[in-house]
């Protein structure tokens, strides 16, 4: 297949001793959301198959689409994710506080983004370095005062500001070390620009709390790594780098704060609460193939209500559409089977409005469209933001309207009340 290119061997620790764990749909690149104009052009599926590696336990896609078609163009805008501004506020303080870095530090960055968090590190006193390949995005960062440069971070760009600026004392990657596929050469620069007493502070989402929560809509074509402590401990520490904390956060369904500094000279010890979540792991089983197995029966478990209660209504003539149109909600649309289910889907993120989903070209629309086309169900694909979706459209409910939340246990919400189904 064109642009994608399958992997034989692990990310982490090049074992080919691999088990095909996860079998998921394979969907159209979830953020590919396309104009009018454009829906005579065929968007191929990619796989979404998660594989485990016998060796290490990390979790990972081996399917690997030309990171130039996810992220050159790439649309998502931090800041216009519910509470992630305010999220890296918080961070940047802990973090400046917490670690001791001294005013007019080198903070940098992988995956920058619209700079959002760098803007917290610079109200910090630090200065500043973004990193991301999404070129539009990138000069709109540096406009506004976020230098940041509009590539792929390699080793060999690591050597090139080490150069003009010199070291960091801190490099961060926030739900971007899950994007790369040649972590090695990623990892290797990020400990040639650390200085000696840096520290590298990564967010990812956290598979414990993937699997609790049940959110697999997180594995898309942008993920190829799913991440544990265990083998990501052992990865860092062929790159002299050692964790030394971890926290947990509630961001993007569960996700985990990990620190790390230079193996050979980092002075920081390591945490109780590092050493307590890797203990879990071990009893947990998270490098082992059944956690994963058990947990793609829950899945199917999941569609099999989704699907049957959908089927049901649909056979009454009963019209049902969907909220939310995001990289996951791709993910969830197709393994779910819902694409010729569902008529329309609607959206508060005006940039999706008027476009079309990927692949599967469900209209996009604004979500007061809810109240002129009255459908009779409303699948939230966005999920996780079950809650705020309800209380912001109370009036449908009050009009005789039903939501369908799928997961984490699928129920039908209604003015008069939930019930699961």
């Amino acid at each position: 297949m064109q642009h994608v290119k399958h992997k034989t061997d692990c990310r982490l620790c090049g074992s080919t001793s691999l088990d095909h764990v996860l079998p998921i749909r394979a969907s159209a690149i979830g953020d590919a959301f396309v104009t009018a104009d454009r829906l005579n052009e065929k968007q191929d599926l990619y796989p979404l198959d998660c594989y485990l590696c016998l060796d290490c336990g990390h979790l990972q896609n081996l399917d690997v689409v030309d990171p130039d078609i996810l992220f050159r163009d790439y649309t998502y805008r931090t800041s216009v994710s519910l509470g992630l501004v305010e999220h890296f506020k918080r961070y940047a303080q802990t973090a400046v506080s917490g670690l001791g870095i001294p005013q007019g530090s080198l903070v940098a960055e992988m995956g920058s983004n619209d700079g959002s968090l760098l803007k917290a590190f610079k109200n910090e006193g630090m200065r500043v370095q973004g990193i991301d390949p999404a070129r539009d995005i990138a000069a709109t960062a540096t406009a506004e005062g976020i230098p940041t440069i509009p590539d792929f971070f390699t080793s060999a760009l690591a050597a090139r500001i080490k150069a003009d600026q010199g070291e960091a004392k801190l490099f961060c990657a926030n739900n971007v070390f899950a994007h790369i596929d040649n972590m090695s050469n990623v990892v290797k620069g990020i400990r040639l620009l650390l200085a000696d007493d840096g520290a590298f502070v990564f967010e990812v989402s956290y598979i414990v709390d993937m699997i609790d929560n049940m959110v697999f809509d997180t594995i898309y074509h942008e993920h190829v790594s799913h991440h544990a402590l265990i083998p990501l401990e052992t990865f860092l520490n062929r790159h002299d780098m050692t964790l030394f904390h971890v926290e947990r956060t509630g961001t993007k369904g569960g996700s985990i704060r990990a620190f790390a500094q230079p193996k050979s000279t980092g002075k920081r010890p390591r945490s109780a609460e590092l050493s307590t979540l890797i203990a879990e792991e071990e009893r947990r089983g998270v490098t082992k193939p059944q956690i994963y197995r058990d947990w793609f029966v829950a899945i199917e478990d999941c569609k099999r209500r989704v699907l049957a209660y959908l089927d049901e209504a649909i056979a009454a003539g009963k019209l049902v559409a969907a909220y939310g149109a995001s990289t996951t909600t791709t993910t969830l649309l197709y393994h779910f089977e819902l694409e010729g289910r569902v008529k329309f889907i609607v959206d508060d993120n005006q940039l999706k409005h008027g476009r079309f989903s990927p692949g599967a070209h469900i209209p996009v629309l604004p979500s007061s469209e809810l109240a002129t086309r009255k459908p009779d169900i409303v699948v939230i694909l966005a999920w996780i933001y079950a809650d705020p979706i309800l209380k912001r459209n109370q009036a449908y409910l009050d009009a005789g309207g039903r939501f369908l939340v799928p997961l984490p246990e699928p129920r039908i919400v209604e003015a008069s009340g939930t019930a699961a189904i």
